[in-house]
């Protein structure tokens, strides 16, 4: 699901408790959850409702001051004639944000990364590569990131995120760099240019 930065903060706060969009089938279900630029949100609920059962006090939960206000807004962004009713909660910080900042890895973490970037290099070697650029390049946008791996943009964020998943790379409002992690990963296990 997308959210506003307001809605987002209002979700960190314990403010905004409710969501509601217009779907043609739940696009997620009660027990999952999504990482977000605030932290992780939990959905508790995922409910069909008519809007004529929306109430000021559901809006006003949803971050709206009023229901004509929230349906209005949902009506804009719909992506199908269903409205669901979304009960949701702040689930936490993001378990990536630790994970980036744990420099202080063992032998056997270090095995572990390097078995698994051994596999993702398997159909042709690029983390080591790619966690290179982003080591010399922070905060330079993926377009211009891309162009110099010859890649096109996406499949190039798409090898970003796989690192991200990692807690190698993290990402700025422009561009990437690299993690305490990804530092210590690249100068132990790529050291002198070695390969995983």
């Amino acid at each position: 699901m997308i959210f506003t930065a307001a809605h987002l903060e209002g979700i960190r706060s314990g403010a905004v408790t409710l969501a509601f969009r217009r779907w043609d089938r739940p696009r997620v279900r009660a027990g999952s959850s999504q990482r977000t630029a605030v932290g992780v949100i939990a959905f508790d609920v995922v409910e069909e409702i008519a809007p004529s059962e929306v109430t000021d006090a559901d809006a006003e939960a949803a971050g709206f001051p009023s229901a004509e206000k929230m349906l209005a807004f949902v009506d804009k962004k719909a992506h199908g004639p269903i409205l669901y009713r979304i009960a949701l909660r702040y689930g936490g910080a993001d378990p990536r944000q630790a994970l980036r900042e744990n420099a202080e890895l063992s032998v056997a973490e270090l095995e572990k990364l390097r078995r698994r970037l051994a596999r993702m290099d398997a159909n042709g070697a690029w983390t080591e590569a790619t966690l290179r650029l982003i080591g010399e390049r922070p905060a330079v946008v993926s377009t211009e990131l891309a162009e110099a791996m010859s890649m096109e943009r996406q499949p190039f964020k798409i090898r970003v995120r796989r690192l991200k998943e990692l807690g190698l790379t993290e990402s700025l409002e422009v561009g990437y760099r690299l993690s305490p992690r990804g530092r210590r990963v690249l100068e132990t296990l790529f050291a002198d240019g070695a390969g995983a």
